[in-house]
Order: structure tokens, then sequence, then C-alpha cells
């Protein structure tokens, strides 16, 4: 009888001690339906490596896991946004890698975020206007500003040789707030804006747009717009009148089904996107690729980076409080501290745990600057035989 409950004593402990190990939920809110749904797929698996590779590490917490809750924002959508944030709080998250496009963002931020004290790091959001907004230190992007890609979109119009252009945003935050960097940087560089105008996603024809863009001239035609949706529009109405030719293509237009869409015709165009050269980058695409994925998808690292940030904070503060983790975001981020690279997260862990400083790296050269937002790297983008290359880094 003694044996019998000494052995049941020892099952209760050990199965307590099981137990004791946490399971920590990460929401991963993108637009896996809308106009970036084609990039959407490559950044939930980045997120989602780097989750699975602290996981197998058992480091993080003393043996805790780490499981993804994926939910759509639709890129656009604020309402299916803000109730799908809800769920991922009401199923118990710790903290939130997305959203995607700024608009939404921003509407999860204010609507959800902040009335729970849920912390959110972005992969993709880019709006300046995110840049001031009032967020109670919960809010974080692994993507740069606008402000600096409008700056970036300058130096390689002035450097091809272009002189005035004419330009359309998407007519929402993110548009905007682009389009306005990109006048901005290029008018202070001595170029020509020939005209501004936004337009609508969803439109079946795009003609008249077109017209009133052709009407006021540029040497080439700037869609600050999303690939999957009116800014494809845009480009397939401006080819079919011979309005233009030639085409800017900033960050939401980059991604592989714009020139498998358009064809040969988008050979030669260009433009820019978050991203890195380097140790990082080449990291992340040999691990994509074993995961099977493209870990050069536009954000996909920068998707990896965000749930990366997430574990290394909770390490750092032995917390999945977002209360204890979130004021240590930035120290592990920055330095000083060993720089960490993709595939070094269990090494990263290990040294917190011993009391160590780490300076997470990642796959997109982190560095958080300011309110908690990437400093910037861009690759340069062109359009050769149906392919976007990348043909330098800025």
């Amino acid at each position: 009888m003694k044996n019998l409950m000494t052995a049941t004593a020892m099952l209760a402990l050990t199965a307590g001690m099981a137990s004791a190990a946490e399971d920590v939920k990460l929401g991963v809110l993108f637009g896996f339906t809308g106009p970036i749904e084609s990039l959407a797929p490559a950044m939930g698996a980045g997120a989602e490596m780097a989750m699975k590779e602290v996981t197998d590490s058992g480091l993080l917490l003393d043996g805790a896991t780490v499981t993804p809750l994926r939910a759509d924002t639709g890129c656009i959508d604020n309402a299916l946004s803000v109730s799908n944030a809800e769920r991922l709080i009401a199923e118990g998250i710790s903290g939130l890698i997305g959203g995607d496009c700024s608009g939404v963002t921003g509407a999860i931020l204010q609507n959800v975020a902040i009335a729970n004290g849920m912390v959110m790091i972005s992969p993709s959001a880019t709006s300046p206007g995110l840049s001031s907004v009032e967020d109670n230190d919960l809010f974080f992007r692994t993507a740069p500003s606008d402000a600096r890609e409008g700056q970036v979109m300058a130096e390689i119009l002035q450097d091809r040789g272009i002189e005035s252009i004419a330009l359309t945003y998407t007519n929402n935050d993110y548009g905007k707030g682009l389009a306005d960097a990109i006048q901005t940087s290029f008018e202070a560089a001595g170029g020509e804006v020939t005209i501004v105008a936004a337009h609508e996603d969803g439109k079946a024809d795009y003609s008249a747009e077109v017209g009133a863009l052709a009407s006021a001239g540029g040497d080439i035609l700037v869609v600050a717009g999303y690939l999957d949706q009116g800014g494809l529009g845009i480009i397939q109405a401006a080819l079919d009148s011979g309005a233009y030719d030639t085409f800017g293509l900033p960050g939401g237009m980059i991604g592989d089904s714009l020139p498998q869409n358009v064809g040969p015709d988008l050979n030669g165009s260009f433009g820019q996107i978050a991203g890195s050269g380097g140790k990082g980058a080449e990291a992340i695409t040999a691990l994509a690729e074993a995961a099977g994925y493209d870990g050069t998808s536009p954000y996909a690292p920068e998707s990896y980076d965000a749930a990366a940030l997430f574990m290394l904070a909770m390490q750092a503060a032995g917390s999945t409080d977002p209360a204890d983790y979130g004021p240590k975001i930035m120290d592990v981020a920055n330095a000083p501290g060993e720089e960490i690279y993709p595939g070094e997260l269990g090494k990263a862990l290990q040294i917190l745990k011993d009391g160590g400083e780490v300076n997470y790296v990642g796959a997109s050269a982190v560095e958080l600057i300011g309110p908690g937002e990437s400093a910037g790297t861009y690759r340069e983008i062109e359009v050769q035989d149906g392919k976007n290359e990348t043909v330098g880094f800025r």
C-alpha cells in the first residue's frame, strides 16, 4: 500500500512538472485575403519558423512551447481586423505579430491593443503616421517608416535620370503617407511631380484614372498601391492605353505576383522594398528553403524578426506578461550584446538565461530607433526577364 501511494505521489509530481512548462500563444494577424494576399503566406511562415526554432530549443522560460494563432486582416478591412484581434486576445495570446497594412494596424492598436495592454510588433506597417501615434509603448515595427522609403525612392529616381513623375496612390493611410513622402523627397531633390492622384482598390476599370495621369505627363508613373489590387489594375490600364511603359514600384508593389500577372511589359520597371543583404539575409534564405517557403519574399524576414523579438524579450524579462517584457524589446534588439542571427535563437535564449545581453540583428539587420521602429535598409529592385531582381541595397 505504501509503495502504491509513493508511486501515485510520484506520478502527481511528474504531471505537475510537465504542466509547469508554459504554452505561449502568439497571434499572427496578416492579410491572408485582400490586396497583399500573395505576400501573407511567406510572412506567416517566417513568423512561425522562429516560433518552432524556439520551441525546439526547449530554452524559453524553462521549456515553454510557442504556438501560433493565425487570423486575417484582409489588409484593408478594419472591422475584420479588430474583430479578429479581439478573438485572439480572448484565446489567450501573449503578443501580437501584426497587423500588416498600416490602416488596419492603427485600428487594431487603438481599438484592441491599448485597451488590453497588448504588445504588437508589425513586420510591414510602414505609414509615417504610426511613428507618432500615442501607443503607450505597446507598438513596435521591424519595417522602416515610409518617410525613409520616400528618400530612398527619390535617390533611385535621380540615379536613373528621371526628372519628372506622375504619382498615384491607394486611397488609405499607407498610400497617402507614402505618396507624401515620395513627393516631398523627390521635389526636394529637384524633381517634378506632375500630378498626385488617389485610386480605389477593387475596381474593374482604371481607364479614367490613367487618363488623368497621362494628361499630366511625367517620365514614368509611380504607383504607391497594392500589387494584387488597384496597383495592378492601374499598371494594366496604363499599358493597355500606351500611357506609360515604365513604372516606379514602392514596397506594396513588390512581389512575385506582379511580374507574373503583368508579363514582359513590366521589364525595366523598378523600385524598392525593405530588406538587407549579408549574413542575416543569407541565413534566413537557407532556413526558409529547408522549411519550404521563400525567405526572400517581401516582409518574410521582418516577420521572422518580429516573432524572435517577442520571445527574446520574454526570456529577458522572465515573463510572458506584456507589461513585463514590453520594456525589454528595445534592449534585445539593439547593442550592447552578442549579435544574434537567424538560426541562433536557442543560443540567444541561453545567453539571456545566464544573465548576458544580446543584440538581435536577425534577418533584416534589426536596429530599433525612436518610437521602436526599424532604422531601415532597402533592396533596390528591377524587373528583369519577368522576375524581381535585387540590383543593390540602400
